[in-house]
Parts: structure tokens; C-alpha cells; sequence
């Protein structure tokens, strides 16, 4: 725990003088959801709309000015229905 608190803070750990890097283990299913995000993602991006994969796998960018989070592309799809631009962005993806 006192590991990954160091590791927040900085860019480069080392262990014997030795640099070591670690990495978020997902599980299959974390991986693949956030896979599933992948095209939506490179479309929010195209558009400047600051998109993130948030832990463990959840969408979430900046529209008119407020950052939404999606849990999943359901929520996403009703969000989308009261937002006609955003509609248009993701008309072929959803």
C-alpha cells in the first residue's frame, strides 16, 4: 500500500538503485469493458472532448463545459438521446 502511495507522487520509483515501473493488473472482463470503450473514446478525442477511461472502466468527457461519466454504452445511448449534437458524433457507434 505504502508502495503505491509513492508511486502517485512520482514518476520514477527504484528499488536497489534500480528503476522499477509497475502497472495496473486488470482482470479479463475490467480489460475487455474497457475495450469496449475504445471507438467511442477515438471519435470524444477527434472532437476535443477530453475523453478518460476512469477505474475500473467507465467513460467520462468534457460536454458543454461539465465532464459525464458513463458506468456503461446504455447510459451513454440515454444520454445521448437529449443531446442532438452529440448525437450526431456517435450516430454510427451507438
Amino acid at each position: 500500500r505504502e508502495i503505491l502511495k509513492a508511486a502517485r507522487g512520482k514518476h520514477a520509483l527504484t528499488y536497489k538503485g534500480r528503476p522499477i515501473r509497475l502497472v495496473t493488473d486488470l482482470s479479463f472482463e475490467t480489460w475487455q469493458a474497457r475495450k469496449n470503450w475504445h471507438e467511442i473514446f477515438r471519435v470524444l478525442d477527434r472532437k476535443n472532448m477530453q475523453p478518460r477511461i476512469l477505474y475500473p472502466a467507465s467513460l467520462s468527457f468534457r460536454i458543454e463545459g461539465e465532464i459525464k461519466v458513463f458506468p456503461n454504452k446504455q447510459k451513454l445511448k440515454e444520454f445521448d438521446t437529449t443531446k442532438p449534437g452529440l448525437q450526431e458524433i456517435l450516430r454510427e457507434i451507438l
